[in-house]
């Protein structure tokens, strides 16, 4: 908003996005004469795009809402010098070009006016209604003024919490960052490169898990060339060069549109760029690009049962690279994305990806949530802000929304909501397990029973003992799949509590938060165990009624609070002889010892908590989690466990997780007779052929 508003004059810039001379525009709207007849030329421009997707919107109402900005805004100018108003014709011209409905263009002409004009929330609803105001107040800022630091990640979670009720309110805010980051010019470079990390770590997520690819892709750009200009000049130049050179994909697309025509099959074929990030990330895969690995073959057809047509006469008249199909139609993405992604080898040997998809999947794919209008609007009848029982039951909420919305009413503290927030959305797939009972259950790509646990039962999770994963007993550490059927089992000991150990295997904010609140309200059981349950689960689940199992001694921290209770902290895993320190919990009636370098630490000292000294005890057996990044080949994982076997060390869990781009991350927590031994073990790992990085783990949303 106005506080990111700079230069229209910034030198990163999609190819062939059109653009619209809005220091132009701004100008005449502030002195051009307007007849009584006619729109403002600044704000008819946007009415003409509107009018392309809603041919009988009504345009007095965005008459009526330009007028209203365009006064409240009068006098105020741009960093760049640019009349303000130039800002929410920008963004609404944004929105207007996805297809967006007259309510939501309405909204985002007077996004900026309640924070930055003497017009008030009440004088919006008075004349535009309770809708527009709501979407208007869902994009408002929170003053700094009162929220001081955390007045950013309180505004998010206002917003966040606006989109759960309206995602409109989310489609005006990545519309708005558009465009301040596509003018982010004139800002000092330490100031650009704060936005842009806020917008690669929070706003291209959400945008993704919208499926608002078009903002997407050129907010990855944006930020790509300010966070990595050299990366960025090499990609613009090999994308330059490539231009200049032959068209593999032209000659594709034409055969293709060829084969198609004689087998009656009406279709528009399209090549179809990639954009920046996308050309360097296949760079990085393949180190040497091909003619054909800068854009695909796009194919639009009318009917879901023509992209099969048009599947099988590609793959009857092309050799197919089988590896490379997917069917996003029959199991659409969790973002709305539907399209069947296949590959063909041309007559010259290129490779071609080929993406097929119905025109309206294409709008879908392009807009997301931006494309479906009004979600509380059945078609034809007139747009109401409530339906008949009074709840706001938005279909377009997605279940890591709900998700989201669920965990952040339990991080009330603004710096671990931030965290978490970050580290929950930069999980960017989704699985589907099924529950006993016929329901479903949306988790992160990497969730564990424990996850699963927390998402059915929500703290009564605390009392989990196992699992059955299709059928089968299995640990709660176990990493579901898509399409798996899980059954927590549950004690029916209501003093069951959750094992520090579960912090390992969770993915999700919901449960990592429940866990750790549980562990600080009971300090003397996180230290020695779960009542009636093995502190560390072996291979079956153990019934609530078996003998306690001997917890093995581990390294031992003292403090200058000897009434205190003593944990070492899950998020950095510290052993001897790491320099460590204290954070006193729970009214100091208990300590958790954290790393010194651990972020834990620091965010604690800025909310006023005053660390303890701590120092090592005797006793140097020692428990550690490694995370181990590798390139995937035959048999790592069987080296790997050799090489932490020659160190003593015991394995008390170990997760992989699902190759990306041919790397592999492997998670081990560890107990080690001797902490000295740590090195020699880390170093044994790292020479793994095939290992690049072994480091010891931090979770960050589990620090406290």
């Amino acid at each position: 908003m106005s506080a990111e508003a700079t230069s229209p004059g910034a030198p990163i810039r999609r190819r062939g996005r059109p653009r619209i001379d809005l220091r132009r525009l701004g100008r005449a709207a502030l002195f051009g004469p307007v007849s009584r007849d006619r729109l403002p030329d600044a704000i008819a421009h946007v009415a003409e795009v509107h009018r392309v997707h809603h041919p009988d919107a009504d345009l007095s109402v965005l008459q009526r809402a330009y007028l209203l900005a365009e006064t409240s805004h009068r006098g105020q100018m741009r960093k760049s010098g640019e009349p303000f108003i130039t800002h929410p014709l920008a963004v609404t011209l944004i929105l207007a070009e996805l297809g967006a409905e007259t309510t939501t263009l309405t909204a985002s002409l007077l996004h900026d006016t309640v924070e930055d004009t003497e017009v008030t929330l009440d004088q919006v609803r008075e004349e535009f209604g309770e809708e527009v105001c709501y979407l208007v107040d869902g994009v408002t800022k929170l003053e700094k003024v009162d929220y001081g630091a955390a007045a950013e990640p309180e505004t998010f979670r206002k917003m966040l919490v606006a989109t759960g009720d309206d995602v409109r309110v989310m489609s005006i805010k990545l519309a708005d960052r558009l465009h301040n980051m596509r003018t982010l010019g004139v800002m000092r470079p330490e100031k650009q490169a704060r936005i842009a990390k806020v917008t690669r770590d929070v706003l291209i997520p959400l945008a993704e898990r919208l499926g608002v690819q078009a903002l997407k892709t050129e907010l990855e750009d944006l930020v790509f060339a300010i966070l990595h200009p050299e990366e960025y000049a090499r990609t613009d130049a090999l994308i330059t060069e490539a231009a200049d050179g032959p068209d593999p994909l032209g000659a594709t697309a034409g055969n293709v549109a060829s084969v198609l025509r004689e087998a009656g099959i009406s279709a528009e074929v399209l090549v179809r760029p990639r954009h920046f990030v996308s050309v360097h990330r296949v760079r990085i895969k393949r180190g040497e690009l091909r003619g054909s690995d800068f854009g695909r073959v796009l194919v639009l057809v009318g009917e879901d049962a023509d992209c099969y047509a048009v599947l099988g006469e590609l793959h009857t008249c092309f050799t197919p690279v089988i590896s490379e199909f997917k069917d996003f139609i029959a199991a659409p993405k969790f973002n709305l994305y539907q399209s069947l992604h296949t590959a063909v080898v041309g007559p010259d040997g290129e490779v071609a990806e080929i993406l097929i998809r119905t025109h309206r999947m294409h709008k879908v794919a392009e807009a997301g949530v931006v494309a479906l209008g009004n979600p509380y609007a059945s078609e034809g009848a007139p747009q109401t802000a409530e339906p008949a029982d009074g709840e706001r039951a938005d279909p377009t909420r997605p279940g890591w929304l709900s998700r989201l919305l669920q965990w952040q009413q339990s991080a009330p503290d603004p710096d671990t909501f931030w965290t978490t927030l970050r580290a929950d959305l930069a999980q960017d797939r989704e699985i589907t397990v099924f529950r006993t009972d016929g329901g479903t259950l949306g988790l992160p790509a990497g969730a564990s029973c424990v996850d699963a646990a927390y998402a059915q039962h929500g703290d009564a999770a605390h009392a989990c003992i196992g699992a059955r994963v299709n059928g089968r007993l299995a640990t709660l550490s176990t990493v579901l799949k898509d399409g798996d059927t899980v059954q927590p089992l549950l004690a029916e000991d209501a003093a069951s509590g959750p094992s520090p150990d579960w912090l390992d295997h969770t993915r999700t904010p919901a449960a990592r938060i429940a866990i750790t609140g549980w562990l600080e309200a009971h300090p003397q059981t996180a230290e020695t165990g779960r009542p009636g349950v093995p502190a560390d689960p072996g291979p079956q689940p153990v019934p609530p009624s078996a003998p306690r199992t001997a917890r093995a001694r581990t390294a031992t921290a003292v403090t200058e609070r000897p009434d205190a209770a003593v944990r070492l902290a899950g998020c950095c895993t510290p052993v001897p002889p790491d320099e460590v320190t204290g954070i006193p919990v729970r009214g100091g009636a208990a300590v958790t010892v954290h790393r010194l370098e651990c972020p834990a630490v620091a965010r604690m000292e800025a909310v006023g908590r005053t660390p303890v000294a701590v120092s090592w005890g005797d006793e140097q057996a020692c428990r550690v989690t490694l995370v181990a990044e590798s390139f995937g080949r035959p048999r790592l994982l069987a080296d790997l466990t050799e090489a932490i076997a020659g160190a003593d060390a015991a394995v008390i869990s170990a997760t992989v997780e699902p190759p990306t781009e041919q790397r592999v991350r492997h998670t081990y927590t560890l107990r080690l007779p001797d902490a000295a031994g740590l090195p020699a073990l880390m170093r044994a790992m790292r020479e793994v052929p095939g290992v690049y990085d072994v480091s010891r783990a931090q979770h960050p949303a589990g620090a406290l």
